[in-house]
């Protein structure tokens, strides 16, 4: 799917495209690409004379190859965005060109972003664009405004993991956790332990293409200062981060603590029964004996007599266990 963005009236205005033709029309400041076909590749190159690089999105690219500079003025900016997905949370990888000092090309002052998914912060730029005017000027303030609503995202996510956490720990310190709750609550805590920690690799991946647009001087004094604040946002969410992860580790501790104690339970109790049938053993092992002169061997009532003692001798132990409370 191919998109361009243009300003109209302060506002950012998409137009879908479907030819080469209608490239001709707009005068865009975004053009984004999202899964672009191999035709959708070639308009750009004949139209804006841009080649967009086989490897844009992929994401075993070297860190290094990630943030650099064209010996024609183009910036390349690999990126991470966060995708919050219930069942499976991701990161997107989005490619961003920009060419901000070649005037003899079309491509001049238009941002490009490719990727293979939609993703939720360009969504929320678009809607945001469309509803305030003045937000965006240029194509330098789309991708500003990406990485500050990215930081935003999230934020917004922190928040949600700490409600889940917080429903886990109900749970844990209910002091009622069978093996089933705890199964469950198991899974929840490593589910945003994971999702922490896309969080926080996504976060330090925008510091890093926030920091080389600002090492890279190609911001006015308005716009550097806004990468000034989405640093100190990213600033704290590490904090946050750090805060969930010793959460998450307390709660992991705590709900393998009582595992341990169920297990301990069931072990207890198989050692107090060993430990209560061991005098019936020792009497039935007794009178199992062999020997030609026993005797109760004769004795009319002798049966009855030992059954009624290994039975005793079961009971009176079970009463003192229980009496000292070892069998809750």
């Amino acid at each position: 799917m191919l998109n361009i963005f243009t300003l109209a009236n302060g506002r950012l205005v998409q137009e879908e495209i479907e030819s080469l033709e209608d490239l001709e029309r707009f005068r865009p400041i975004w053009v984004d690409l999202e899964s672009p076909t191999v035709e959708e590749k070639r308009w750009i190159k004949q139209h804006y004379e841009l080649s967009i690089p086989e490897d844009a999105m992929d994401d075993d690219i070297e860190e290094s190859a990630r943030f650099y500079e064209e010996d024609n003025g183009e910036l390349h900016i690999r990126s991470d965005f966060l995708i919050d997905d219930v069942e499976d949370p991701r990161s997107v990888r989005v490619a961003f060109i920009l060419n901000e000092h070649n005037q003899n090309l079309r491509s001049c002052g238009v941002l490009f972003s490719i990727h293979d998914e939609d993703v939720p912060v360009f969504r929320l730029l678009r809607m945001r664009a469309r509803r305030a005017p003045g937000l965006i000027d240029e194509a330098k303030d789309v991708l500003l405004k990406l990485f500050d609503a990215d930081a935003e995202y999230s934020a917004d996510t922190l928040e949600r993991i700490y409600d889940d956490l917080e429903k886990a720990s109900k749970m844990v310190l209910s002091g009622d956790v069978t093996d089933d709750k705890a199964k469950e609550v198991l899974g929840a805590i490593a589910r945003q332990e994971d999702l922490n920690g896309r969080i926080r690799r996504n976060v330090m991946d925008t510091r890093r293409a926030v920091s080389f647009m600002m090492r890279s001087k190609m911001l006015n004094a308005e716009q550097f200062e806004e990468s000034r604040q989405i640093l100190r946002d990213i600033e704290s969410l590490d904090s946050h981060t750090a805060f969930l992860f010793d959460k998450i580790n307390f709660l992991m501790d705590a709900t393998v603590g009582f595992i341990n104690i169920n297990q301990n339970k069931i072990i207890k109790i198989f050692s107090v029964a060993s430990v209560a049938l061991l005098p019936p053993t020792l009497i039935a092992s007794v009178y199992g004996m062999n020997f030609k002169f026993m005797p109760e061997l004769n004795w009319e009532y002798g049966y009855m007599y030992v059954i009624g003692l290994m039975v005793a001798s079961a009971v009176g132990p079970m009463l003192y266990f229980r009496k000292r409370g070892w069998l809750k």
